[in-house]
């Protein structure tokens, strides 16, 4: 079944999917392990026979071939729970487009289609303890060329998302020069089977789990699974987190958009000795704000897609998106919280969890001082030389 064979719009069959599917699985989702892993499957496997599996992944690799302008208008309903990408198969984007793009002929033919098909799962590891995730310059991980042209990698990353149930690793490594050199970084796909390869420990952020530090002593990685040039980790890099955080963005709307629809509906089903909460003036103000936020902030991030579409620079654009739908997903989850009292702290509704996202949205993908930092600086070089350092 294609995208276009059901009656109602995409956008309409994704919302459906992830509000009747995945929202009821997401407490086993949430707790991780076998039961998880099973509940998975079997969403994938409804995806699948619905016609919305993979549905922004190349057609030649097993997806439906969606553009990037096209999943933007579904990607907020999709991303309404963090589990629905991964359900629905659209969880891989970025691997996919980064190894198609930069990855070897062995690379590309030995995992695309795995990854694609949900075989295979991928992650991505760029930040190391004691280490500013923002300063990739100091990176400690090394790669060492081995005489047959392979590589040993030696170095700990952390807050590496997925990392327990992964098969590959794209771990950012020093191959030339010495931190804080700004050259010298590369890029390689490891397999987690290697010898050497470890998971360390888990990171719960805020109490939930998903994030891992992993220890690489010694693995060794062929030579063609460095993925672009050497020392050309950067420009890599740049493409996959200018993407990543647009993506992030869609989904946080989303999710701060699943908030809004809770609280309005709180807010008029809720009643007590004056009246429904929706005749409170406080309560009011509540709903409007957050809807200037989401109102806001949504032509924003569709100004980054937009950008990036066009393959045109979207540094400003991606930085203004990022900062703002962080931003929003915060303020709107907080105040349904506050709609909802003791109810949206408890276990009943997804607030607690929305809660939490919207606080670590400020810090993932880099925090917001940073992007407002390197936004304000690239639209003041326009005006003229700044002064007073880098």
């Amino acid at each position: 079944m294609s995208p276009d064979d059901g009656a109602a719009p995409l956008s309409e069959r994704v919302a459906a999917f992830v509000r009747e599917h995945v929202v009821p699985c997401e407490d086993t989702l949430d707790a991780g392990g076998p039961p998880a892993d099973a509940v998975l499957r079997s969403l994938r496997e409804r995806a699948r026979r619905a016609g919305l599996w993979a549905l922004p992944l190349p057609a030649e690799l097993g997806g439906q071939g969606l553009g990037l302008a096209q999943y933007a208008a579904f990607a907020e309903a999709e991303g309404a729970s963090d589990h629905g990408p991964a359900a629905l198969g659209s969880a891989p984007l970025l691997d996919v487009a980064m190894l198609r793009r930069h990855g070897t002929a062995r690379v590309r033919e030995a995992y695309l289609t795995r990854l694609v098909s949900g075989e295979l799962r991928a992650c991505y590891a760029m930040t190391e303890p004691d280490v500013p995730g923002t300063d990739p310059f100091l990176t400690g991980t090394r790669a060492d060329l081995l005489p047959d042209g392979g590589w040993r990698l030696t170095g700990r990353k952390w807050f590496t998302s997925g990392a327990a149930g992964a098969d590959l690793v794209a771990v950012l490594a020093r191959t030339d020069g010495a931190p804080p050199d700004r050259a010298g970084l590369s890029l390689f796909l490891v397999p987690t089977a290697s010898p050497g390869f470890r998971v360390v420990r888990e990171l719960p952020v805020l109490g939930a789990g998903g994030q891992w530090e992993i220890e690489l002593d010694g693995v060794r990685v062929p030579g063609d699974h460095l993925v672009g040039a050497r020392g050309a980790a950067l420009a890599v890099a740049g493409e996959r987190l200018q993407l990543g955080r647009t993506l992030r963005c869609l989904r946080w709307l989303g999710q701060a958009q699943r908030a809004f629809d809770l609280m309005a509906a709180r807010a008029v089903a809720r009643t007590g000795s004056r009246g429904a909460l929706a005749s409170h003036q406080l309560v009011q103000r509540h709903v409007f704000e957050s809807l200037l936020a989401l109102r806001t902030t949504r032509p924003l991030v569709h100004e980054a897609v937009a950008r990036l579409v066009a393959e045109e620079d979207a540094h400003v654009e991606v930085g203004l998106a990022k900062v703002a739908a962080a931003r929003t997903l915060q303020q709107v989850v907080d105040a349904a919280v506050q709609v909802h009292g003791a109810a949206g702290l408890g276990p009943d509704t997804a607030l607690p969890a929305l809660l939490r996202s919207g606080r670590a949205a400020r810090i993932l993908d880099g925090p917001d001082e940073l992007h407002i930092t390197s936004v304000a600086r690239r639209v003041l070089s326009g005006y003229g030389p700044l002064a007073g350092g880098r």
